[in-house]
């Protein structure tokens, strides 16, 4: 009897009570009581750059902090059992208030209807394919990505049951062949990590509506400053906002955003029985970290193109690839896809000499460069992708889309350019 009079509580006129409670339950919104009578007195129509700074967070109405509070609460006191979730929240694995705020922002920077924040960016792609496949479904995805999702792919969801094509995204024509009658999801990269092709998102959604797919993208690179792949067609989009997001080097975090309320709604009941949602102190540090993301993208896209423009005319270089150069092959559709004319802080090379001459390079190379995993942060990060971060693909399969063992990714970030070109000329010149 106490189940059924709460479920009545939360069952919108016309469904029952069995199938809506528990997604009332935990996509219910939040209630803040840090509201401000001034929070709607705003210029209309603010860019990007402001929302990011502000997105929705207003000052504390008791206190008058800017910032939004850090809930360091397990549970949350209930008035009584007839108001119980009234002010939306009951247990932080479900929902908290800190980590409430970074999804609403976050959905909000992102064009969607809303998301989820949860550990880390595997545990958003985790949490994508646990939504919205089952055993014995397909799905068509890029064939280079970052490694960790090849390896879910193949290492956990194939054996439970679920099939998984590898195909090159660079056409969309190859996309369409690989769907089957069982497919269900189709899962792009772009740019891709770490060979920068760009998936054509509009004309992939399209096919995906045409066959009634859902399509997602994993933008991690691009940053929602420079492409929002829910403006393209996309119904879902993962960030790893450890990246750009953070952009310091600080605090692991991903979100998987959301299109419509019902695909939210499935993503929120899943990051509930999973429990990995976003620890509130990486979401308070998160809400600050995210607000310069413009002004740092702005300047490592601005450096990475210098620092390509000079890879890609020095002697002891084979090949430069970087979205912005006249040189890439997606050149086109890149400067159509982005915004701004900024194509991010990511550029690869190969060097004269080869793999061995390239892993010389890496390990003798002087700072401000810094051999490590990671990306997107204030710090410029030079990186072994054969032995790093897709060091679990298939050797094969890693060779085949151009990840050779002497591969060199690197993630320009806010130093003088011209101090991050001293040190590639320096370490180039030094392989001859």
């Amino acid at each position: 009897m106490l189940v059924r009079t709460i479920a009545s509580r939360l069952v919108p006129k016309g469904r029952s009570a069995a199938t809506t409670t528990t997604k009332s339950m935990i996509t219910q919104r939040c209630i803040r009581s840090f509201s401000s009578s001034k929070a709607d007195n705003w210029v209309p129509n603010v860019s990007m750059d402001t929302d990011l700074v502000h997105g929705g967070v207003v000052p504390d109405d008791k206190s008058g902090a800017i910032l939004t509070p850090v809930y360091l609460s397990t549970t949350f006191v209930q008035e009584s059992v007839d108001k119980y979730l009234d002010k939306g929240y009951s247990y932080s694995r479900t929902n908290n208030p800190t980590v409430t705020m970074l999804e609403e922002k976050v959905a909000k920077i992102e064009n969607g209807h809303g998301a989820i924040c949860v550990g880390t960016g595997m545990s958003a792609t985790a949490s994508c394919i646990n939504a919205f496949m089952n055993a014995g479904d397909h799905c068509v995805i890029t064939n280079c990505s970052y490694g960790g999702t090849n390896r879910i792919c193949r290492e956990q969801f194939v054996p439970l049951g679920m099939e998984f094509d590898f195909v090159d995204f660079s056409d969309p024509a190859n996309v369409e062949k690989a769907i089957k009658p069982n497919t269900k999801l189709i899962f792009s990269e772009s740019p891709t990590n770490p060979t920068l092709t760009i998936a054509d998102l509009e004309a992939i959604s399209d096919i995906a509506k045409r066959h009634n797919l859902l399509h997602v993208c994993d933008s991690t690179f691009a940053t929602p400053y420079i492409m929002r792949p829910l403006d393209h067609g996309c119904d879902l989009t993962i960030q790893s906002l450890t990246k750009y997001y953070d952009g310091h080097n600080i605090g692991l975090g991903g979100a998987l955003i959301s299109k419509t309320p019902e695909l939210y709604e499935r993503t929120k009941l899943i990051q509930n029985m999973h429990g990995n949602i976003m620890a509130p102190m990486t979401a308070y540090m998160m809400l600050q970290t995210m607000k310069t993301m413009g002004l740092r993208v702005t300047q490592q896209s601005n450096s990475a193109m210098k620092i390509a423009t000079f890879l890609e005319t020095h002697p002891m270089v084979e090949k430069c690839v970087y979205p912005g150069l006249a040189s890439h092959p997606q050149k086109e559709l890149a400067d159509k896809q982005h915004r701004n004319g900024l194509h991010g802080g990511m550029l690869w090379f190969d060097v004269v000499g080869g793999d061995t001459a390239a892993i010389k390079l890496m390990d003798n190379i002087k700072r401000p460069w810094t051999l490590c995993e990671n990306l997107g942060a204030t710090e410029s990060i030079i990186t072994a992708c054969a032995v790093m971060t897709h060091a679990n693909m298939i050797r094969e399969d890693r060779l085949k889309v151009g990840i050779t063992d002497g591969f060199i990714r690197i993630s320009v970030g806010i130093e003088d350019p011209d101090d991050l070109i001293r040190s590639l000329d320096d370490a180039l010149n030094s392989l001859a």
